[in-house]
């Protein structure tokens, strides 16, 4: 496939999508639906050909759990499909209504970006969640996946395309690339391509961003943090942490760092310790920390086999794996300091009782997601009632956060008037007298 002039095709079926009536793109989600659910058994059986190629080919753990595709997870797209249609239309909405003199009017709408290039990794739902975030705000995708779904990928694919067909779309509206190759001649297609949004490793979104001349919106690591401050309460902390760390470790909104204030250090590390232990979960900790698991350890047998090692200050990183750094901090202005020099900027935590440091966390941290006494994992377009999203910024521009179907329009200026001209305003015939209609 030559994917420029697959592209330039799509630039031009772009305004057709762009002008479909919510209506018909409600109806073209519905209808994904649907044949999403008819076709199951097929698509299950192209997930197995990805996980038993997975399993001989050795692939880690951590993509394997991304890449399968199963009942709970065809329920959990299927739903955000069925919330997507019950969203608000994110399309056409007027942002500004001003009249700039008599008979000459001036409105700012909502409008779709247009053609959307998506890079994503080894996660069938994924180019669910993308293609349906794109056909509800009016968008032309073209998507490609990780070589770990090729089947999952291809059929789920056309499923979905042939799905909107059938509800009135016109064709050439999405399009699917398969091949590595591929990857640099879309990315070669600027003033074809409106946005790229790439979902990886952080080597990856890096290539991308250093390889192309097209927009690029997207986030390179999940460093995530949680802070447990003097004033947490450890009921609420130890559930928290163990779930932002065990509930789906692959993925960018699990914790990575625990910041731990000193002055609970003694008591609470020995339980934190305990519950890392029951969940196989490494600790690696600087040296403050992990003298207190050696004390624990030794006063105990509840560690089991607790892996646990001690890292130097600037060792921290993003595991996707079942390991969490840690290291003590002073107060929640060190805390703060930390995640704003080592963090990704994606969501970060606070557990404490105390609503003033809580308040002040909440400002200082200059992330997407800011949170108090709940686990990172909450960071997500569905949880967020999105429907879905198609993907996590970590940029202040245009959009931040899980990206949802407002992330996924801009706006334009519609400007109607009767034969004026700007001379007359020039030349002080005429007087712009501004008014909000």
């Amino acid at each position: 496939m030559v994917v420029r002039e697959e592209v330039q095709k799509m630039k031009l079926v772009a305004p057709l999508v762009a002008a479909m009536s919510n209506e018909a793109r409600c109806k073209a989600l519905n209808t994904v639906a649907e044949r999403l659910v008819e076709k199951q058994d097929e698509i299950f059986a192209e997930n197995k050909k990805d996980l038993d190629a997975a399993a001989a080919n050795g692939v880690a753990d951590a993509i394997v759990k991304r890449l399968k595709f199963n009942d709970a997870k065809l329920r959990d797209v299927v739903a955000g499909i069925k919330q997507l249609t019950e969203l608000e239309d994110p399309i056409g909405k007027v942002t500004l209504d001003r009249e700039l003199d008599e008979g000459l009017r001036l409105t700012r709408l909502t409008v779709p970006i247009g053609v959307i290039g998506v890079i994503f990794e080894a996660r069938p739902d994924a180019l669910i969640q993308i293609s349906s975030l794109c056909i509800r705000s009016g968008n032309c995708p073209v998507l490609k996946g990780g070589k770990e779904t090729t089947f999952t990928n291809r059929i789920l694919f056309n499923i979905i395309y042939n799905a909107v067909l059938e509800a009135g779309f016109p064709e050439g509206c999405m399009l699917a690339c398969e091949q590595h190759n591929e990857i640099d001649e879309l990315l070669k297609c600027d003033g074809l391509v409106d946005l790229l949004i790439p979902r990886g490793s952080n080597a990856f979104v890096r290539y991308i961003m250093d390889n192309t001349h097209i927009p690029v919106m997207g986030h390179a690591d999940g460093i995530c943090h949680i802070y447990v401050d003097k004033d947490a309460d450890f009921e609420k902390a130890i559930p928290v942490i163990v779930d932002a760390k065990i509930q789906y470790t692959a993925a960018c909104n699990a914790v990575e760092t625990l910041l731990i204030h000193k002055d609970i250090a003694s008591e609470f590390i020995p339980k934190l310790a305990a519950a890392l232990a029951e969940n196989g979960v490494k600790l690696r900790g600087t040296k403050e920390v992990t003298d207190i698991v050696d004390s624990w350890k030794n006063g105990t047998s509840d560690g089991g086999a607790f892996e646990y090692e001690t890292i130097d200050e600037g060792d921290f990183k993003e595991y996707l794996a079942l390991i969490v750094s840690a290291k003590l901090v002073s107060d929640v202005n060190e805390a703060v300091n930390h995640i704003n020099l080592h963090g990704s900027h994606h969501t970060d935590s606070i557990i404490t009782e105390n609503a003033e440091t809580a308040d002040t966390f909440l400002r200082l941290v200059d992330s997407a997601g800011v949170y108090q006494n709940c686990s990172t994992r909450f960071a997500d377009g569905f949880r967020y009632g999105f429907g879905a999203e198609v993907g996590i910024s970590t940029s202040k521009i245009h959009a931040r956060g899980p990206v949802g179907l407002e992330g996924l329009v801009t706006y334009k200026y519609k400007l109607v008037g009767h034969g004026q001209i700007v001379g007359d305003y020039a030349e002080g015939r005429k007087q712009f007298h501004f008014k909000n209609l």
